[in-house]
């Protein structure tokens, strides 16, 4: 295992490190050597989560050992609730790490990467009882009520008692090396039901002398999970993995919606609580519950209801809105104040106690509802001032009644108190003195918006290249469709016929060349479900539609819209990869939706994504509308501490929002250094500098612009073709070694670590022309096509993919005869794909094919002389009420026409051989322009008795 010295710290590495990697590791180091925060973008594959678990430990090491083994565990159980309320650390006064991400799949994910590193200090991974809990009734509880049941059956003195929690301190004291090894949560789980100990409460006591605890992100950022943290605030080092997200997150816990569908079911639980305590004190004289106290907060919540209804609301679009510290003056209507409110979220919490000892309600499972009221207030009055209110607003919209509000003659309304600062669940960290907070994700682009929605300094920040080379990737926009129209799926063009059609067609030639697994992004769920229904329906008498097309291809998936749905779509994509009656699999999906988040679509799962437009969230959506006002306003009036900062504007966030969403989904292939796959852009809008600046740095040099959509096709079949050769040397585990990188060292890098290999701006300049051909009927010579597409999935067998221009022209062939050609081309007359797009018989004629396609820079002169400005024949619509004469075709021949799919048109063989029996000639007389132009006439009185038809 090789270690590196990096600014003074011996870092072992499993691996022969990336120079990517060295640079990640380095910056690291530097952010928590000089207790500052940073802000580290690396792209999935390179290592990211183990450099930075090795930089993060090779770093706490140097400060002292680990507190691994008995004589550094001083803590001890008192068989008391852990998590009711915060304590001193008893841990060591070495700053303790904590590693968030957003699930636990990912921390599942992370603790496998410590296990493959040569650390091993003392950890834990924290879990929900909904992962953790093994009692047998308690179990099978969620959310609220499985909380309460346990808090319930863990107090003293309770004739019901968890057997599990009971045993949690006897085994921690005979076992205190628990943790010295990675352990996860399904570890955890299995101690406990195969020695007793309940696993919630042994990983609750064991985080109070870890060097590193993982958890996800709302244990830092909830208030309440917060303070129930037992460590050592000062210097203490806060990672958040996968942080692409957090903005968002931070603001969503710091904000809140009461529905009236919500305030009606707390209203009903208040009344029950009355029932309850009246129902005690006259069966046993039970006075622990006030009934009187329960009917006030059902009438405190009565005229909040009335009050929300009386609200004005002249626009049901805009609302009601206003400023944050507005909700002070509305609850001060209830009589509800900074010195009252404490007493109110008392009687909350009483009531909750009382409903969850209630038999009738534990039956129902669903928790108790006042609790959100409980929460609210506390959020609202959780400091003395009102400071924090500037960053919020207060917005009442009406929605859609249910059934019962209708029928009672009410409408339904929602009260919002909306943060727009997420910085503000970032302050206390400050306060409470952490070292350094450290954001890391494979998809941070545009990084400005981080520093400065935080209100947090960065000063350490890297965008990572990738490590993987040119060849391993292919990105492209593709501003035009196979006919030619636009991609554009803003507002005004996204309904138009033209441009659903225009896509559709378009994934039809991707389906054919993409090989194995093929995701499909749209802006959102509406246009996803519009061009769907759009390509069921859409198609000729003669033809089938575009979905039956893309079908013919690819195996289809829809992402769902409910979450529960998920996981079966997901197992559904997988098992139609492995069918081999197709070349693989489609998922379409949303951007900001499930497939988009943290899913890993390596190697076949994911050979190429298509974004087919920029994911703008809805303009006049109330949330979007106010947020952009507040950074406008922000930026118009900044404080004085930011004065010399230059702030977000409202546009600017709008933009960068959905660039990171785009980042996001496009993130789901190369997923390792072993993989490769392809980017397509489907909207002219990325062909903007200012768009693609906003692109993950990883990918930006390999962003091409094609004008026509032929050439993007052609160079991407090559790509593909090309894909079965990609077979780099695995990195080994290497030999212990030192080699010492920090910036005084004199010592040369080795060449073995720079791997990074330079971007090779000339890739498809260098390519060969495809070699692959198809039998011609009625004729002796090949066809050149785009066929030879290889997959590197040995599991996966991929056929022949026709090109996606091939259809306008296939009528004339037998498909059946296709067949791969290895044999390089001869003198002999054969077709070739020129520079021009159009194929020809070497020293013979030309047939002009559709689209325009990347030249060949070996190609002769006379191969050249014979692709330049060749006219090409326009297949017409059969129309039986009228002939096509030549001279009318003339005319409407077109200079480039493009790739379009044509369905399965049968056209007369009469044309291929009146050109072979009628249209000759030699190199030389193709050159001059009277041949060509006699040629081209022959060729169109050729068609006169021919029925040609052309399905787009």
């Amino acid at each position: 295992m090789p270690t590196y010295k990096l600014r003074g710290i011996d870092v072992d590495f499993p691996f022969e490190a990336y120079d990517c990697q060295l640079v990640y590791m380095e910056k690291v180091i530097d952010a928590l050597q000089k207790r500052c925060n940073a802000l580290l973008e690396s792209p999935t594959g390179t290592g990211k989560t183990l450099c930075l678990l090795c930089a993060t430990l090779a770093w706490r090491k140097s400060l002292g050992g680990f507190s691994t083994g008995s004589s550094q565990r001083k803590s001890e159980f008192h068989g008391s609730q852990s998590d009711v309320g915060p304590s001193e650390s008893q841990s060591s006064n070495h700053p303790t790490i904590v590693y968030t991400s957003r699930t636990h799949s990912q921390l599942r994910q992370v603790v496998q990467e410590l296990r493959r590193s040569n650390y091993r200090p003392k950890m834990v991974v924290l879990g929900s009882r909904e992962q953790l809990c093994i009692h047998e009734d308690v179990s099978l509880l969620r959310g609220k009520a499985q909380t309460n049941a346990c808090r319930f059956l863990c107090r003293k003195r309770q004739k019901r008692s968890c057997t599990h929690f009971s045993r949690v301190a006897d085994y921690m004291k005979s076992n205190p090396h628990i943790g010295d090894e990675p352990v996860d949560i399904e570890d955890l789980v299995n101690i406990g039901r195969k020695y007793g100990p309940c696993p919630y409460y042994v990983a609750r006591e064991l985080h109070k002398t870890v060097d590193i605890l993982f958890a996800p992100y709302n244990y830092l950022i909830d208030r309440e999970y917060r303070g129930s943290l037992n460590f050592e605030w000062h210097n203490s080092i806060l990672i958040f993995d996968e942080a692409h997200n957090l903005e968002s997150i931070c603001a969503d816990a710091a904000s809140f919606d009461l529905s009236s569908g919500l305030l009606t079911a707390c209203i009903s639980e208040a009344k029950h609580c009355v029932d309850l305590a009246v129902g005690r004190r006259e069966e046993s004289n039970d006075k622990s519950g006030n009934p009187d106290n329960f009917a006030i907060l059902r009438a405190l919540l009565l005229k909040l209801q009335k009050r929300i209804d009386e609200v004005p609301i002249e626009s049901k679009e805009l609302g009601f809105t206003k400023p944050g510290p507005y909700i002070y003056e509305l609850l001060a209507d209830l009589n509800i104040t900074h010195e009252t409110a404490s007493k109110l979220i008392e009687i909350i919490e009483d009531a909750t106690v009382l409903l969850e000892e209630d038999k009738k309600h534990d039956a129902k499972g669903n928790g108790c509802r006042l609790e959100i009221i409980g929460n609210i207030l506390k959020s609202i009055y959780r400091d003395k001032g009102n400071g924090h209110a500037d960053s919020y607003r207060v917005h009442v919209q009406e929605t859609e009644a249910n059934a019962t509000e209708v029928f009672k003659g009410k409408s339904s309304r929602i009260l919002s108190w909306w943060c727009f600062n997420p910085g503000i669940a970032m302050q206390e960290f400050s306060e409470r003195g952490v070292g350094s907070i450290i954001l890391t994700s494979g998809t941070l682009s545009p990084l400005d918006s981080f520093a400065q929605e935080f209100k947090l300094d960065f000063p350490i920040q890297l965008e990572n290249p990738h490590v993987i080379s040119s060849n391993q990737i292919w990105a492209g926009v593709v501003p035009l469709g196979p006919s030619g129209r636009p991609f554009n799926s803003s507002f005004r063009f996204r309904d138009s016929p033209e441009y659903k059609q225009e896509l559709g067609n378009a994934i039809v030639n991707f389906a054919r060349i993409v090989p194995d697994g093929l995701l499909v992004f749209f802006p959102s769920y509406y246009l996803l479900d519009q061009c769907i229904s759009c390509w069921k329906n859409m198609g000729n008498t003669n033809s089938s539609t575009i979905w039956e097309r893309i079908c013919k291809f690819k195996k289809p998936v829809i992402e769902p819209r409910q979450s529960s749905l998920f996981p079966m779509a997901i197992e559904d994509y997988m098992t139609k990869l492995k069918d081999t009656s197709t070349s693989g699999a489609v998922f379409f999906a949303v951007c900001r939706g499930k497939v988009s988040e943290g899913l890993d679509f390596a190697d076949h799962a994911g050979r190429a994504v298509v974004i087919t437009g920029m994911p703008f969230a809805t303009r006049t959506d109330p949330k979007v509308r106010l947020k952009r006002e507040y950074l406008d306003l922000q930026a118009q009036s900044p404080r004085e501490g930011c004065k010399m900062i230059k702030l977000l504007s409202g546009e600017e966030w709008y933009n960068q929002q959905a660039s990171r969403a785009v980042n996001q989904s496009v993130g789901r292939v190369i997923r390792h250094r072993h993989d490769y796959g392809a980017i397509i852009f489907c909207d002219e809008r990325f062909a903007q500098s200012s768009r693609q600046s906003q692109i993950s740095v990883w990918i930006q040099p390999h962003i091409k612009c094609y004008s026509k959509f032929g050439d993007a096709v052609f160079t991407l079949t090559r790509f593909f073709r090309d894909g079965g050769s990609r077979t780099p040397a695995k990195p080994e585990l290497a030999d212990q070694k030192t080699l010492d990188l920090s910036p005084s060292s004199t010592k040369p890098v080795p060449d073995e670590i720079k791997t990074a290999q330079a971007l090779d701006e000339s890739y498809t300049e260098k390519l060969s022309v495809l070699s692959t051909s198809m039998d011609l009927p009625h004729s002796k010579h090949k066809l050149s096509s785009l066929l030879d597409v290889k997959s590197s999935n040995n599991s996966s067998h991929l056929r022949d993919i026709p090109p996606a221009n091939l259809s306008c022209f296939t009528p004339c062939m037998d498909l059946k005869k296709l067949k791969r050609s290895s044999d390089p081309m001869s003198k002999e007359k054969k077709l070739l794909i020129t520079g021009r797009g159009k194929m020809q018989y070497q020293n013979h004629d030309v047939i002009g094919l559709t689209g325009h396609l990347p030249s060949d820079k070996q190609q002769s002169k006379e191969q050249q002389l014979c692709s330049m400005k060749k006219r090409k024949a326009l297949l017409i619509e059969h129309d039986k009420s009228s002939n096509v004469n030549a001279s009318d075709a003339q005319r409407s021949v077109p200079r480039d026409l493009p790739f379009t799919d044509d369905g399965d048109a049968e056209v007369d063989a009469k044309f291929l051989n009146h050109k072979k029996n009628d249209v000759r000639g030699s190199a030389e007389q193709l050159g001059a322009e009277e041949t060509r132009g006699s040629a081209f006439l022959i060729q169109i009185q050729g068609l006169r008795a021919c029925e040609i038809s052309f399905f787009v």
